[in-house]
């Protein structure tokens, strides 16, 4: 059974910074193209960034330049480093093997004006 644990959410000011965590099991970690989404109240959940196997990322429009996404494999773990937090980045985010329906709880992050 595929388990997804998100943390290092929290509450912070525009400007600041929070790194994401994500812990998979019951997968073969290293073999999956990992993602993190989020989902703002009201709106529909999306993607914010990927990296696959080999380390090759990938940036939505809105988080470019702000958001680094990393993996540690021998920790199955997955990060996302996001700096220069808007108010707009207020959402519950979540991460996920790509090409699985396995999701996380997910970990709220607020950014506040």
């Amino acid at each position: 059974q595929v388990q997804l644990v998100e943390s290092g959410g929290g509450l912070v000011q525009a400007g600041g910074s929070l790194r994401l965590s994500c812990v998979g099991s019951g997968i073969l970690f290293s073999i999956y193209t990992m993602a993190w989404y989020r989902q703002a109240p009201g709106k529909e959940r999306e993607r914010v960034a990927y990296i696959n196997s080999v380390g090759i990322t990938n940036y939505a429009d809105a988080v470019k330049g702000r958001f680094t996404i990393s993996r540690d494999n021998a920790k199955n773990t997955v990060y996302l480093q996001m700096n220069n937090l808007k108010t707009e980045d207020t959402a519950v985010y979540y991460c996920k093997p790509m090409g699985t329906s396995s999701w996380g709880q997910g970990t709220q992050v607020t950014v506040s004006s």
